[in-house]
């Protein structure tokens, strides 16, 4: 039976791995965690790849650890960064991280002989002593050592704080923490966390004389040497009041061609074969982009849920495919409402009629009555996604798609939604 190694090589996920761990791996499933700083009240696309290590280290029959770092976000990690990350106060990362736990539960099993656990860093950090932390942790490093990590050394010339200079240590002490209290022998995480978790594997073999180990996975850039993870708006989270599942969706439906099937791999759980065969279909006709849909689906479902992830891809298919709009429901119009300007209807506006040119004024599409009359007399609007040239036309309850919309359009991309009051 393949180990939890085996399959993260094969799909592209191991960076680099201690040189002891496919042998423990042989023995049996381990426990092991992966720490999640909690400087946000959301993950972002960028923190899937941890999570995925953590469901494949699951699916292997391992036991994983989501690891919260409400103490070391007091610290701030310097690995990857130029520049120091500034303090937040303690009731902040209190509540990003509880926001942190709930996402977490989405992708973990926490039932069963290998049940996940969320742990919070603060449980055992916060508490701890200065005095007792420098004689039982600090005495093992030598200054020398922690020189040579490279987050370290990428911060010497533009400087770093003596807090974020002993963050590895306090990492390493959470390794140890885990090691002793809950068998937990493995960390992974990102390849720039390689110095922090051999750190602890340090710390783990001159405390308890124990053996650790350490995986780190790749840090991802496009095909076009880009950040992964980064749309025009930023970063694409997983709350849906950050990043709608609409863009979220939209996001992975536009990944580059030449990064597709790399994504499938990190980021689904799909067979080999399956893989194949959607880049198969890809090679045949690409512009029907067959894999991006797979992938978007895929991670959309799962974070999001199927029913959101339907109304997300009828919603697309408006758009973009040309769909009639007479078959989206109130779900797939509220999809919409939350992608384009929608104005809100006094009660009973529609029961009287609302003249066509004052709508559009009303949504923005016109800058005044003669203008709109110009537009519907040149067919450059379209009401429920049929054009009109009649300037008489008037709005009824009619008109009224799902029991309460009302799209209007100008040209191709231009929209307006109208929503009935109740």
């Amino acid at each position: 039976m393949p180990t939890l190694l085996d399959t993260m090589t094969a799909r592209g996920l191991v960076h680099d791995a201690t040189p002891g761990l496919q042998a423990r791996l042989r023995e049996g499933p381990v426990t092991a965690y992966i720490g999640f700083d909690p400087t946000a009240d959301s993950l972002h696309v960028g923190s899937l790849l941890p999570v995925m290590g953590l469901a494949w280290l699951q699916r292997s029959g391992g036991r994983p650890i989501a690891l919260v770092g409400g103490g070391t976000g007091m610290v701030g990690d310097p690995s990857g960064k130029r520049d120091e990350r500034p303090i937040l106060s303690v009731e902040v990362l209190d509540r990003n991280a509880a926001a942190l736990k709930t996402q977490l539960a989405h992708f973990l099993d926490f039932e069963g002989p290998a049940a996940a656990r969320v742990m919070n860093n603060a449980d055992w950090l916060r508490n701890l002593g200065l005095m007792e932390f420098l004689r039982d942790t600090g005495k093992h490093f030598t200054v020398n050592y922690m020189l040579q990590k490279e987050s370290v050394q990428s911060r010497m010339e533009t400087g770093i704080s003596f807090t974020e200079f002993t963050y590895m240590l306090v990492q390493a002490y959470d390794f140890w923490h885990l090691f002793r209290e809950a068998g937990c022998e493995l960390q992974m995480g990102g390849s720039d966390q390689w110095g922090n978790i051999t750190a602890g594997i340090e710390l783990i073999g001159r405390r308890e004389q124990g053996s650790a180990h350490g995986l780190v996975m790749p840090l991802l850039t496009t095909a076009g040497g880009a950040k992964f993870g980064k749309s025009e708006d930023g970063n694409v989270w997983l709350d849906p009041a950050r990043t709608s599942p609409y863009k979220f969706y939209q996001f992975w439906l536009n990944t580059d061609d030449r990064d597709v099937e790399r994504l499938l791999n990190f980021f689904t759980f799909l067979t080999g074969d399956e893989i194949a065969a959607a880049m198969t279909e890809q090679a045949v006709d690409p512009s029907r982009r067959a894999a991006q849909r797979l992938l978007a689906q895929d991670i959309t479902t799962r974070v999001h849920g199927a029913e959101t992830t339907a109304r997300v891809i009828a919603a697309s298919a408006i758009l973009f495919g040309g769909t009639d709009l007479r078959t989206a429901d109130a779900g797939v119009f509220e999809v919409l409402s939350g992608e384009m300007p929608t104005t809100a209807l006094p009660a009973g506006m529609l029961d009287t009629g609302l003249p066509l040119v004052d709508a559009l004024v009303t949504a923005g599409l016109a800058s005044s009555k003669s203008d709109a009359r110009r537009g519907i007399q040149g067919k450059g609007y379209a009401v429920n996604g049929e054009k009109t040239d009649d300037v008489e036309r008037t709005l009824t309850s009619g008109d009224l798609l799902a029991g309460g919309y009302v799209m209007l359009q100008k040209g191709k991309k231009n929209y307006g939604l109208l929503k009935a009051g109740q």
